[in-house]
């Protein structure tokens, strides 16, 4: 591999990251806080780091970049951009510990949600605002950004992109894959902004609304309030977030469409309908099964029972209610929301619909197989045979996302964490959902996980975050050798 090409182009990120701190430095010298030395030099930091790998590691050879080089500079561009990002929190003053403000920052980038810090609304607005920022650059993806970019330099970007975006049946909406990512970056931006204004029209200031636009599109979750959403008590607000935590959780290709003017492009789409029936169905079921144990009305249960499902299957981890004081058939439900997860080609996380589709039809057929072992049968989704390579990859990625949360749980517990914390922590992580069970709740936090357990998290947001086969592929001996 060109590891001079890849650390060049690791510099070429750090420079973005660097300079996408102005953003929230404006807002820290616009509330007068204390962030603003902190940002200022982070900043000058951050840069001047990216610059310096730009500078020294310029490879004049700039060709197609491999199959293995995306993955690398996937990888190692997002723990760069990690531990950049960390530096406004450390240097803040706000984390005891450089882990926890790792920590942090993996957990925007990455739009899990996690969080350590406690007495939100006393950290300083600049922070506030950063930390809610890198959800949105993370949840469209930084490296997508890049790509759209990048051909200043004579490369191409296909290789990255699949690695960023690494759904079974990858989406190219335009023949250059530069034009792709602008057209995701404008669909984004665009449904960004209608958020923001809605926000404000349900009473939120500008900070507030931008702040939780940020957190809502990446599916990302985080708050500038210690109770979140619950914070607002608004039936109004509540709907506008269920809304587009909702358009977060669909394929962004498929808004592209709708925005093109094909009005049916979601019902036409097989995996959105199955999404889309998940979420109404298992919202319907919790509802009813809250109704009278938890609230006296149905308008109350329904309220608070599809908030929760829509912000735990589409992996952004908003709260309105302590679901821990939920009938345990509701746990339950919202602990499957934790696995199925959102759309491929959305901001969400988790093992993602399409998956789970092509796994029960897979089912199925083994099944169908049985009754019938001569017939010929063939899987399809929307009509379209599934290629046999895209089926192996989704049960080996299935296998592997079940094996790691197994493994890691188990790591988990054997540093002293209980089982509820230890299961509900990795799911949640793994899953880039953030509020879990147990001692991560949603009342409580990830400060009481212990030093290696946060460094355990920090490696299995990562993996939910890229998609399990970017991360685990480099610790394959295979994958270093010529």
């Amino acid at each position: 591999m060109r590891w001079r090409f890849i650390l060049n182009i690791v510099g070429i990120l750090n420079i973005f990251l660097g300079l996408s701190m102005v953003f929230p430095l404006l807002w820290a010298i616009y509330y007068k806080d204390q962030s603003v030395i902190s940002f200022s030099i982070s900043m000058v930091i951050t840069v001047i780091c990216g610059f310096l790998l730009f500078i020294f590691f310029r490879d004049e050879d700039t060709g197609a970049i491999s199959h293995r080089e995306g993955m690398a500079i996937v990888t190692f561009g997002w723990t760069s951009i990690g531990l950049f990002g960390a530096l406004p929190f450390y240097l803040g003053g706000e984390f005891c510990t450089f882990v926890d403000a790792f920590f942090e920052s993996v957990s925007g980038f990455t739009t899990t949600g996690a969080s350590v810090l406690t007495g939100i609304e006393g950290i300083s607005k600049g922070l506030l605002f950063w930390r809610s920022f890198i959800q949105w650059l993370g949840g469209m993806g930084i490296i997508v950004l890049s790509v759209a970019i990048l051909p200043f330099l004579g490369v191409g970007g296909m290789q990255l992109y699949k690695a960023e975006v690494p759904s079974p049946i990858p989406d190219k909406l335009k023949p250059r894959i530069r034009d792709t990512a602008m057209v995701l970056w404008k669909v984004y931006a665009l449904i960004s902004l209608v958020e923001v204004l809605l926000l404000m029209i349900g009473g939120m200031d500008l900070y507030d609304a931008l702040c939780h636009t940020f957190t809502t599109m990446p599916t990302g979750g985080f708050s500038t309030k210690n109770t979140s959403i619950a914070h607002y008590n608004s039936v109004y607000i509540d709907v506008v977030i269920i809304l587009f935590m909702m358009l977060a959780g669909i394929n962004f290709s498929l808004h592209y469409q709708m925005l093109r003017g094909k009005t049916l492009a979601f019902w036409r789409d097989a995996e959105c309908r199955f999404f889309l029936g998940t979420v109404f169905l298992l919202i319907i079921v919790v509802s009813f099964n809250i109704y009278g144990a938890v609230y006296k009305t149905i308008a109350e249960a329904f309220r608070f029972g599809a908030f929760q499902v829509v912000s735990i299957i589409t992996t952004t981890g908003f709260a309105t209610a302590d679901y821990e004081q939920w009938p345990a058939m509701s746990q339950i439900i919202l602990v499957l929301c934790m696995f199925i997860g959102a759309s491929a080609g959305s901001t969400g996380g988790g093992m993602k619909c399409l998956r789970i589709m092509l796994y029960l039809k897979y089912c199925y057929k083994e099944i169908f197989s049985l009754i019938h072992p001569h017939a010929v049968t063939q899987i399809k989704i929307g009509g379209k045979p599934v290629p046999e390579d895209v089926l192996k990859s989704v049960l080996g990625f299935l296998g592997l996302y079940i094996g790691l949360f197994v493994l890691c749980s188990i790591l988990l517990a054997g540093l002293g964490v209980d089982f509820v914390t230890s299961f509900a922590a990795v799911a949640a992580t793994i899953g880039n959902i953030g509020p879990g069970f147990g001692s991560v709740g949603p009342i409580e936090n990830y400060s009481q996980i212990p030093y290696l357990g946060k460094w355990l998290l920090i490696w299995c947001m990562l993996l939910g975050r890229l998609e399990i086969y970017t991360v685990i592929i480099l610790l394959v001996p295979e994958f270093w050798r010529k």
